[in-house]
């Protein structure tokens, strides 16, 4: 489903700096992967790249078979749109439109009618757990809450691939804990192919796999099962 092969992104005009340095991944439909390691590591670098915000400088991102630095940008931006859903630390929601507004908005901009995009907006919604709150704006809510919101427009189009970015790291343990057991139960329902870059250990264990960056290389790859065992 996700394909890195020999990807390097390369910064600076003297010294080069490898922000990834040659990586090899293959990640497989349905399989959740973690990506873990310190600052700089090049974490955001690999999501910029899968999501195509940003291009390789050597190598190939191939997305359910699609190379996509060979797509122009508006294929590039349909592919992102209809493929890939993104869920960020950040929320990254619009604070003037309500929630029923922020999840329909991807639909909005492919076409759809205002009442059908409101309508399937409502309904993820009350799949996330929040039928109650469509009329509310963002800064009326909490921050799970506004997760929540976030979770259902990157989903709205039930794409194949979910990147979440530090889904966790603005709630609180508890809150944190509810959305990784949504985004367990939607895995299971969608069938969706998740990558996520944590800080959190306990994040990482709902994953399949975990995946530890340092310096833009790969240094390691463990089954979470295998790591559960270790832990026992």
């Amino acid at each position: 489903m996700i394909q890195l092969e020999n990807v390097s992104r390369e910064y600076g005009d003297g010294k080069v700096v490898y922000a990834l340095d040659h990586v090899n991944l293959r990640i497989e439909r349905g399989e959740r992967v973690a990506v873990m390691g310190p600052s700089g590591s090049g974490k955001s670098t690999l999501l910029n790249l899968i999501c195509g915000l940003d291009e390789p400088s050597s190598g190939a991102v191939v997305i359910d078979g699609v190379n996509i630095a060979q797509l122009d940008d508006d294929r590039r931006t349909r592919l992102r749109r209809e493929k890939i859903g993104m869920i960020f630390q950040t929320f990254n929601l619009l604070p003037t439109l309500t929630a029923t507004e922020n999840v329909s908005l991807p639909l909005r901009l492919n076409g759809v009618s205002r009442k059908d995009a409101e309508q399937r907006a409502n309904t993820m919604l009350e799949r996330v757990g929040l039928s109650g709150r469509v009329r509310h704006r963002p800064d009326e809510m909490s921050g799970g809450e506004r997760q929540r919101i976030a979770i259902a427009r990157a989903l709205i189009f039930k794409p194949p691939v979910l990147l979440a970015d530090e889904p966790t790291g603005n709630l609180d343990s508890t809150t944190g804990q509810e959305i990784l057991n949504l985004l367990d139960a939607l895995h299971g329902e969608f069938n969706m192919t998740i990558l996520m870059v944590t800080h959190n250990e306990e994040a990482a264990l709902h994953c399949d796999r975990v995946i530890r960056l340092r310096d833009g290389k790969i240094v390691s790859t463990t089954s979470v099962t295998q790591q559960k065992a270790n832990v026992l």
